[in-house]
């Protein structure tokens, strides 16, 4: 077999170093992606300089993300943008640190410690719940709420009170700008007088704020609690005994509450609405959710016991994955794959949009909803590489288990109390910031049951 060279892969000619590519990036990333995907399942793109390959084939993205994974390193744009508001944590360290890092977080993110939660869970989406009345309802605000709530009380054992509406808007900005400035080659001082520097400012003091008063709390109380900052206080590393810093313990409380919030809260906003579209699915799920739990408060242990709802919940995020466009990965190696050889430096993109949307890896109708794919056989004949909404990798993501649990036990209670149907004909369409949200918000009509 010819051995090829980036040079030999096909690709969109550019004009202008790539510069009207860029612009179009910044006003519809996925549609750039998608433009790449008839091409083939390597395609190349050069933009400032900078060399690029679109990896669309499941089996070499598995090849390049986990076979060559020694070879990757972030892009680095994207963990200078996510450094300035998360810190140091270990979604943007490289190396030995993030090594450390990551070895001594997997300790409080194990399935049974994320199990540890699960009332706090519960508790946080009880109450969230009961304040909500029948008729038409604005879900990205409710599932925001929800989710923000359950963070606040398994990071700190409380509940964000009436913080809640505030906060989830300050992390809504920070993500939209934080898409915004991934296109720039830097990021301009924030007290400059910029259009949207005065609403970061502002989202970022409000966090920050709600962050250090609940952490500095703590650390001056010497109380020990059972909660996601009490683990994070208390981890060792088993190679040296070392704690976590007081400033890693406080960047990584920054990437759980933002990034835990809103990846979990992006999912259930689709799969409201999936479900509300296609009722004799959601009929199926709230049948189940009636019958094991026989409306008491679900725990950790019911969610293998409600498969056809995780279901839906993981077809939700095969067609709107919250994360649809993974962070960029740079090769400090050449290496090579298929027959390609990629030269060091070159940039990979991997898009879950188009990954999870592929008639070879979906050959039965991809662009519907059909939670059965994720039940019994045909859950194990799923491609490797043809499904990751939650990364893929030495990088996969910490609290997928967390993230897991928190929906199934959300959308169980919600079916619990609520029938829902839809307020409009066709699907909202998709709006790439860090995650996928409905432009324009989502709105359902909600029926609370008889008791």
């Amino acid at each position: 077999m010819t051995t090829l060279t980036w040079n030999d892969l096909p690709g969109h000619p550019t004009r202008w170093w790539g510069l009207p590519v860029l612009a179009a990036m910044r006003r519809d990333y996925l549609a750039v992606i998608a433009a790449q995907r008839p091409l083939g399942d390597l395609v190349r793109q050069q933009v400032l300089g900078e060399r690029s390959v679109d990896i669309f084939d499941p089996e070499l993205l598995r090849a390049v993300m986990v076979d060559h994974a020694d070879a990757l390193i972030r892009w680095q744009r994207g963990p200078e943008v996510f450094a300035q508001l998360m810190g140091q944590s270990v979604l943007v360290t490289e190396g030995a640190t993030w090594q450390r890092q990551r070895r001594m977080l997997m300790q409080a993110f194990t399935p049974k410690r994320v199990a540890g939660y699960a009332a706090l869970m519960t508790d946080a989406a009880t109450a969230g719940l009961a304040g909500v009345a029948d008729g038409e309802v604005a879900m990205d605000t409710l599932f925001s709420h929800l989710t923000m709530d359950v963070i606040s009380r398994t990071l700190f054992s409380t509940p964000i009170g009436t913080d809640t509406a505030a906060a989830a808007d300050a992390v809504q900005v920070l993500s939209e700008t934080a898409l915004a400035e991934m296109f720039w080659p830097v990021t301009l001082p924030d007290w400059l007088p910029l259009p949207g520097k005065a609403a970061k400012r502002r989202a970022s003091r409000l966090i920050h704020g709600l962050l250090r008063e609940h952490v500095e709390a703590r650390r001056a109380s010497g109380e020990t609690r059972p909660d996601l900052l009490g683990m994070l206080m208390a981890l060792r590393d088993d190679a040296t005994g070392e704690a976590l810093t007081p400033q890693e313990v406080y960047d990584q409380c920054m990437v759980s509450f933002q990034a835990g919030h809103e990846t979990s809260a992006t999912a259930l906003l689709w799969w409201s609405w999936l479900l509300a579209a296609h009722p004799t699915a959601q009929a199926q799920a709230r049948a189940e959710v009636d019958a094991v739990l026989a409306g008491r408060t679900p725990t950790a242990d019911d969610a293998s016991a409600l498969p056809f709802l995780c279901a839906t919940l993981k077809e939700a995020m095969r067609l709107y994955p919250p994360v649809a466009a993974v962070m960029t990965r740079r090769l400090t190696r050449e290496i090579t794959l298929g027959n390609v050889r990629l030269p060091a430096r070159t940039l990979v993109r991997v898009t879950p949009w188009l990954l999870h949307r592929d008639p070879r890896g979906w050959p039965d109708a991809p662009l519907a909803f059909k939670p059965e794919r994720f039940l019994g056989q045909a859950a194990h004949a799923i491609p490797r590489g043809a499904y990751i909404p939650f990364g893929l990798g030495p990088r996969v993501c910490l609290g997928q288990h967390f993230a897991m649990l928190e929906m199934t036990l959300i959308a169980a209670l919600l079916l619990q109390r609520f029938e829902l149907a839809p307020t409009r004909r066709a699907a909202p369409r998709p709006r790439m910031a860090v995650t996928l949200r409905p432009e324009g918000g989502l709105k359902l009509r909600l029926q609370r049951r008889p008791a």
